[in-house]
């Protein structure tokens, strides 16, 4: 039986992680992993959250289940995180989170819910997007389009293509996916004028925005990160939103997520809840417990969350420093190309435009390991490693 199956391949992060550990160059970087790393190149535990575990470790009386929606703590922590404490959906009662296997997890419950409700869903997807947003939908069932959104001759957001692409061609009851902040892989956003004008043309076509938000607080700061997600989730009636601590925690392995649901009305929601619980249970049954104590002692301690805060904005500054140190020094190399996508673009990852013949000489001739689509992690870079990678893209941006 086992001989029918056709290989789709290996993952292609996960191929060149393993050609970074395999190559034997003591001066090699890895700008691959999407994880942030600090300016040692660790990928550190932030205080708050190992103060938690303490008390964790100290109070947890029982290893019991946390149930298909998961801790209600947490739960509660997450609407106001995303969309404010004020916000209308929250008073009114038409939202709810359930704690998922990290933003993955939250992605593929809410793409089974949407095939449960229409088998012949279609969802919108940017070009590009992070490489398992098509994965996740096509392996629920749903079909897939893309829409333009990069620019490759200025490295930036092709918004006319974009909104006449879909002024053309998407319809009613369509579902479009959109990044919250610090889109991955390219690092380009919409503004929040632009946010206003698809959440205008989200009401006039009947979308159903489904918002990938895994970055809040890497990109301009927790509030400013999420400005066009609440101007839109005040407006629209329904949506779907797939959020993650993996990034701002920093606790990847503990795949800690939620999907949130807005409904038009507290009765509709509880209808769709119980439909995403069941998609839930056949999926991993219930999700783990340790990340969302973690999540959620962080967020109830005064102390704590004012460490993680702080912590988090340390991390975000590193980020934006690292942008601008690449860009002076591509600069100090005479490097003539616009160089402003660097500073421009938000959060851990920059899309530097390079061909995949030229992320193949990157990493042949320098050591230097991209994602073959040239997406490259900011939070990889350090001190020790910036003058190397500086000379190995200043040797292809003058090609």
């Amino acid at each position: 039986m086992f001989e029918t199956i056709q290989s789709r391949g290996v993952d292609q992060i996960l191929s060149l992680m393993l050609a970074f550990r395999s190559d034997p160059r003591d001066q090699k970087v890895d700008l691959v992993v999407g994880v942030y790393k600090d300016a040692n190149g660790d990928v550190p535990v932030m205080k708050a959250v190992k103060a938690a575990e303490k008390v964790l470790l100290e109070e947890e009386d029982t290893k019991t289940y946390v149930g298909m929606a998961g801790d209600a703590e947490y739960r509660a922590f997450v609407p106001p995180m995303l969309l404010g404490s004020e916000a209308k959906v929250i008073k009114e009662g038409r939202i709810t989170s359930l704690q998922t296997v990290g933003g993955s997890g939250a992605l593929k419950v809410g793409c089974d819910l949407l095939h449960g409700m229409n088998p012949d869903q279609l969802v919108w997807v940017s070009t590009p997007t992070w490489a398992n947003h098509i994965p996740v939908a096509t392996d629920s069932g749903l079909k897939t389009a893309q829409y333009p959104y990069f620019r490759l001759s200025d490295r930036g957001l092709d918004f006319d293509g974009m909104m006449s692409h879909l002024e053309a061609n998407a319809k009613a009851g369509d579902a479009i996916l959109l990044h919250a902040c610090c889109h991955n892989p390219t690092g380009v956003d919409l503004s929040f004028e632009q946010w206003k004008i698809v959440t205008d043309f989200v009401l006039k076509r009947g979308l159903l925005p489904y918002v990938d938000c895994a970055y809040q607080g890497l990109g301009d700061g927790m509030e400013e990160d999420v400005a066009g997600l609440r101007y839109l989730a005040e407006r629209v009636p329904e949506m779907l939103l797939a959020s993650s601590f993996s990034k701002n925690f920093g606790i990847y392995r503990e795949r800690t997520g939620a999907l949130s649901i807005v409904a038009r009305t507290p009765e509709e929601l509880a209808v769709v809840q119980e439909a995403a619980e069941t998609a839930i249970r056949s999926n991993y049954s219930m999700p783990p417990s340790h990340g969302a104590r973690v999540v959620a002692t962080v967020l109830s301690d005064p102390a704590m969350k004012a460490d993680w805060a702080e912590e988090l904005e340390e991390m975000r500054e590193r980020v934006a420093e690292m942008r601008s140190e690449l860009r002076r020094m591509l600069e100090e190399r005479q490097v003539t190309r616009d160089l402003s996508f660097i500073t421009d673009q938000k959060g851990m990852f920059s899309y530097t435009g390079f061909t995949k013949d030229e992320v193949v000489r990157l990493r042949d001739d320098f050591g230097i390991y991209t994602a073959g689509d040239g997406r490259m992690n900011v939070a990889a870079l350090a001190p020790e490693n910036l003058e190397a990678v500086a000379d190995g893209f200043a040797a292809i941006l003058r090609a």
